[in-house]
């Protein structure tokens, strides 16, 4: 018999590359910034170099379709930094990166910021999200922005994830014939296919850490507070926050870095302190970490609980203490109070959004969205329908008791009966589980059909969640989850690194047609 192939289960399978000529592939932050300060490398040439490689990519090629809009000022303002660099030096280490940001983070230049409804395409915000601010301010170059599950997947409970009217779907680079899940959609995909050095995504339930463990990559969901809200297009003020989708943690820290701080506008900022999280970055860090193991999301998928157990031997090795199991089940009662949480805060939310960044847009309110897709149903509803929004125009105000009595439940739920009790009960440092199944097929007739996710008690509580590439499945990407208390940002990402450099389960997308 022949030799069996041990790296065939693991392993993405092996296809020719389009565009393997790429100078950057995979290269990190600190890498880039290094070639840039020997001289070897510009923004400018890796600005362009990027543009060319989502023309032959995404436009083209396996058409990956993460890229809604590439910023037209891109190479300019690589230029201009530059420039700055042999006159001033560099402002930091993003200086001359190029990011992409997702298209509900409202950017004040040429660019639209639409959520993927054409009800926004071509409507440019009044001003940069604060979040945008900062990032220029550390001389980083906006590349463009990234397609999304329309309106952060908030419209519609049979919808696909990665689809919107005007950016269309987004494919998996693993495999093109899979979802990219949501609503992170386009910041994952072009990450993992070397689109961009680092991107920013936004999540109010898993649109962070989903799309980022079904695409090989590293996601990074804050405590809400810790990223100002200012400029995103919101769901919800209770759940809401921006967060890094990078290629490594190292990455992610960096990233992070730049965005996290305190903003006048945003009061739930207050007690957000900027901080260089590249400090917490210890190989050695999961020696002796207590890390409570969450079982109640295996049992969906024997490969992913396999996966799993082979993580949880892995953190072993490396000198975790692994309580296991440790039970943290929110229950039916929290899904229905949050979903009653975020219909509430959408109806509120929109209109003051709409009214500040987007004055002079064809839509002030949520029932002005919901009329304007009936007007353009053929391009806005081929596929599923608005029942969410209509949904949440049936509501009344924040000041409603079903909404308050909502908003206690959760709160209890995922805090004080939850991550809370769970890491007190127990002394942990975090908890652990499987991020989430692999990619499913895209099916726009019968909408998503996830395989398990990890992703509400972090969201619900509005705690920190990081995600970190496990390995695959089939060739498909599966993650690791590390959850903790709030503004334990410092300490995730150090578990999470630890993790990382013991594993080194990354590997760069093929872009196959479908599995083998």
């Amino acid at each position: 018999m022949p030799r069996q192939d041990k790296r065939a289960e693991t392993d993405p399978p092996r296809h020719r590359v389009p565009g393997a000529r790429f100078g950057h592939l995979e290269a990190g932050v600190e890498e880039l910034a290094g070639e840039m300060a020997a001289g070897r490398l510009t923004a400018r040439r890796l600005t362009a170099a990027y543009l060319a490689r989502i023309g032959a990519l995404d436009r083209d090629g396996p058409r990956i379709n993460s890229v809604i809009e590439l910023n037209p000022q891109a190479l300019e303002i690589a230029g201009s930094l530059d420039r700055e660099r042999k006159t001033s030096g560099a402002r930091g280490p993003l200086h001359g990166i190029p990011v992409l940001l997702k298209d509900n983070i409202a950017t004040g230049d040429r660019m639209s910021t639409s959520a993927g409804s054409l009800a926004l395409d071509g409507i440019g915000a009044t001003r940069d999200a604060h979040l945008v601010a900062r990032l220029r301010d550390a001389g980083a170059v906006i590349l463009g922005k990234t397609n999304l599950s329309e309106w952060a997947n908030i419209r519609s409970t049979r919808s696909t994830s990665g689809w919107s009217a005007r950016g269309g779907l987004t494919r998996n680079p693993y495999a093109l014939d899979r979802n990219t899940s949501g609503s992170s959609s386009g910041s994952a995909a072009a990450i993992a296919a070397n689109f961009a050095a680092v991107a920013v995504g936004t999540e109010t339930d898993g649109s962070i850490v989903s799309p980022a463990s079904i695409n090989g990559l590293v996601g990074l969901k804050p405590t809400v507070g810790l990223v100002s809200r200012d400029g995103v297009i919101p769901i919800s003020h209770t759940q809401d926050t921006a967060g890094p989708m990078t290629r490594s943690v190292a990455d992610a820290a960096l990233l992070l870095a730049a965005i996290a701080g305190p903003d006048p506008r945003d009061g739930a900022t207050a007690e957000a302190e900027p901080a260089d999280y590249r400090n917490e970055l210890d190989a050695k860090r999961l020696r002796g970490a207590r890390l409570g193991v969450v079982r109640s999301e295996l049992r969906r998928h024997p490969g992913v609980d396999a996966a799993f157990e082979a993580a949880l031997a892995k953190l072993r090795a490396r000198g975790a203490v692994l309580i296991d199991p440790v039970e943290l089940d929110l229950g039916e009662s929290a899904e229905e109070a949050e979903l009653e949480v975020l219909l509430y805060e959408l109806k509120a939310d929109l209109p003051a959004w709409l009214a500040e960044f987007a004055p002079h847009a064809p839509i002030s309110t949520l029932a002005d969205v919901i009329a304007w897709n009936e007007r353009h149903a053929a391009e806005e509803l081929p596929w599923f329908g608005q029942e969410l929004f209509e949904q949440a125009q049936s509501r009344g105000d924040l000041s409603e008791s079903t909404y308050r009595e909502a908003l206690g439940s959760c709160r209890r739920a995922a805090r004080d009966e939850g991550i809370d009790k769970a890491i007190a009960q127990h002394d942990l440092d975090a908890l652990v589980a499987p991020t989430g199944g692999p990619a499913w097929l895209s099916d726009l007739v019968n909408g998503d059909h996830y395989g398990g996710s990890f992703s509400k008690p972090a969201a619900v509580a509005g705690y920190p969640h990081l995600t970190v590439p496990s390995g695959f499945l089939h060739g498909l990407p599966v993650g690791l989850s590390f959850v903790g208390p709030r503004w334990s940002e410092p300490l995730l990402l150090g578990l999470g690194f630890a993790y990382e450099q013991a594993t080194r389960a990354r590997r760069a997308p093929t872009f196959a047609p479908t599995l083998p």
